[in-house]
């Protein structure tokens, strides 16, 4: 997975508010940080609080002030800590593989975004018999999209993920 060419393809403008739910170590999180400018923020939600160390680390190494760093579970309501209606967008990427309360994430996006915000869902990809998770874990991208669209949201559109993912667009209905 190329995080720089597939987050061209998420239309981030400066200024925008971004939550990046899962970040891990922020490979996308710096990205987006960069995208949104000074005048925008980034909040990367995780688990670890390792991840958020690194990330952190990496943000003050490339001189990034627009992140903000949350460590809170996803799978509870209201887990992002964020307000409601209050971002622009949500990055899902390589998080809802991880998780069996996929529908209360799902939700939790829904809930922080602004009226017709974007959700950005990227997941490793079932069937592909590759690195990564065991394919049990992995993702059918026709359910994935079900299961967005039964939730409150409009498919707008495929992004290419590589070999191994699949990533979709949404925008909250």
């Amino acid at each position: 997975m190329d995080p720089q060419r597939i987050a061209g393809s998420f239309s981030v403008a400066p200024g925008m508010k971004v939550a990046d739910f899962g970040s891990g170590a922020g490979y996308f999180t710096i990205l987006l940080a960069k995208m949104v400018g000074e005048n925008g923020t980034v909040t990367a939600i995780d688990v670890l609080d390792s991840a958020l160390e690194t990330l952190r680390a990496k943000a003050k190494t490339e001189g990034l002030r627009n992140i903000e760093t949350i460590r809170s579970n996803l799978e509870t309501p209201g887990g992002s800590g964020l307000s409601s209606d209050s971002q622009d967008m949500v990055l899902l990427a390589n998080t809802l593989f991880q998780n069996v309360n996929k529908a209360v994430i799902i939700n939790e996006a829904k809930r922080v975004l602004k009226p017709n915000g974007t959700l950005v869902l990227i997941d490793w990809r079932k069937g592909t018999n590759g690195f990564g998770p065991p394919d049990d874990l992995k993702l059918d991208p026709e359910e994935t999209k079900e299961l967005v669209v039964n939730n409150g949201f409009q498919f707008l559109s495929d992004i290419d993920a590589g070999t191994f993912h699949f990533g979709m667009i949404f925008r909250k209905i």
